[in-house]
């Protein structure tokens, strides 16, 4: 993992070049005349850029800017430095360049294109360009989500810089950063809508994507309400609109806050849209309801009190809590509910045929009994329930409707075995055995989660990256 570049490293005011007296800066003036006079005033120039673009760049790189050099193809590797750049890049322009650029309206007052030329040289050897090129490594990493809210992160950080820009880098001397700047605004703004109107196409090319072998949670229904939380959060929001209107004023198309907000709605529609042919995939139908029950549930917890909950309005929420109610008690019905009949009490209230053949039908129905539970037990010990809360409660259910009555029937009838030389074969378990069982399954085993397959393809068809792990996704949405 990259090192934070921010530790250990000074403030920015600690770094910045000491201010010229006024005194010295006449002096300078004075001396810059004489020279001019004797025809030496580029020599001049040369020089003064010289020194004082070493002086900032200096000040700069004190700041540990190691990562402007990282050309790295991953958006999330690249996270912690854009973070870094952004706030680099208003201190060298609204701080030291600013300073610059005022100095030297000072030292050549009488001849501002000789100022301005100075300080286009002066910005330059101070690394200006640099922070325009780590913009433009971010532009060009690979595809993928979490690309656009870098790219955003980029775009927000020039946008809130555009005036200083302008004032310190509109005349005709900073033609090669206008140039950079502008290029780098453009690829930042198309890349950004590349990747956001392909958002909806990738969740439902994902309905062809097998669903979790241990009816868990697919990674994409776990990114994807916090991705679109992001998009419409108040960091993000405002900054995805602003692009999205200026691409579109591009095309002499207009663009408002509404339909940014329903094509995130649609990202979210598309995804519910999946649950239905995931849940088909799986040949079990008790492990069906088990994946729709953890799916609905999660949804409806995660985007209950969230922006995207708000847009999608309570009662479509509430449809999702019903639907994991639903197939709950159907995941129950349809598995666990099955095995408590297997221990009825006909033909052993009132026998007539003697102790042996009560014995014999008590035998055959624990035999059953445990041949179904064992297999039951056995093949849901690899199904998991995320949410710690729910798998307490399903587990709980299991429990009632199993341990009372295989209690019952083993206080009533387990003497007739209980004595038996082969009463082993039959008892297997205790009441209390299958309480201890029951109430730890379908915890979630520590291992390698399976990521997210959500892939950005170019417009040829041709697939230009993945989401990576899920967990490196989801830490990267702070």
């Amino acid at each position: 993992m990259q090192e934070d570049p921010d530790k250990a490293k000074p403030a920015p005011a600690s770094i910045t070049p000491p201010r010229i007296p006024a005194a010295a800066v006449q002096k300078l003036a004075l001396t810059l005349d004489r020279l001019a006079a004797n025809g030496r005033l580029s020599y001049c120039v040369a020089a003064y850029a010289d020194a004082r673009g070493d002086t900032v760049s200096a000040s700069l790189h004190a700041l540990g800017l190691d990562y402007l050099q990282d050309q790295t193809q991953d958006a999330q590797a690249l996270s912690p430095s854009v973070e870094l750049w952004g706030r680099h890049l208003e201190f060298a322009v609204r701080h030291l360049l600013e300073a610059e650029r005022k100095l030297c309206v000072a030292v050549f007052e009488r001849r501002p294109e000789a100022a301005a030329a100075c300080f286009a040289d002066i910005a330059a050897r101070a690394g200006i360009l640099d922070f325009l090129k780590f913009g433009r490594a971010v532009a060009d990493a690979k595809k993928d989500p979490i690309k656009l809210l870098r790219l955003l992160d980029v775009f927000d950080s020039l946008s809130k810089l555009r005036l200083d820009f302008n004032r310190l880098f509109g005349g005709k001397a900073c033609l090669e950063i206008q140039s950079r700047t502008r290029e780098l605004v453009k690829r930042v703004v198309d890349g950004s809508v590349e990747i956001f109107e392909e958002l909806l196409v990738q969740v439902e090319l994902q309905r062809k994507m097998p669903p979790p072998a241990d009816g868990g949670v697919p990674g994409l229904v776990t990114f994807v309400p916090k991705y679109c939380n992001q998009l419409l959060g108040e960091q993000y929001r405002p900054v995805l609109t602003q692009v999205l209107t200026i691409h579109r004023s591009w095309r002499k198309e207009a663009f408002n806050d509404k339909m940014l907000v329903d094509a995130v709605h649609n990202i979210v529609k598309a995804l519910e849209a999946n649950f239905d042919t995931w849940a088909k995939a799986y040949e079990d139908k008790t492990l069906s309801s088990l994946f729709m029950m953890n799916t609905h549930s999660h949804f409806f917890k995660h985007l209950k009190s969230t922006k995207m909950g708000e847009i999608l309005g309570d009662e479509w929420l509430r449809e999702h809590e019903q639907y994991k109610d639903y197939y709950s008690a159907l995941f129950l019905r349809e598995s666990w509910g099955t095995l408590a009949p297997l221990l009825s009490r006909e033909g052993l209230i009132l026998f007539s045929k003697g102790q042996a053949t009560a014995r014999d039908l008590v035998k055959q129905r624990l035999k059953s009994f445990n041949a179904s539970f064992d297999e039951m037990y056995q093949k849901q010990s690899a199904w998991i329930i995320p949410d710690k809360d729910l798998q307490q409660r399903v587990c709980h259910l299991v429990v009632q409707a199993i341990v009372p009555v295989y209690r019952s029937f083993m206080q009533n009838y387990g003497p007739l075995v209980e004595q038996d030389i082969s009463a082993s074969k039959y008892v297997k378990y205790s009441a209390e055995g299958l309480d201890k069982m029951l109430s730890t399954l379908f915890m979630p085993k520590l291992r390698t989660r399976r990521t997210a397959s959500m892939q950005i393809r170019n417009s040829n068809g041709k697939i230009a990256s993945a989401v990576t792990g899920l967990q490196r996704s989801a830490s990267t949405l702070q």
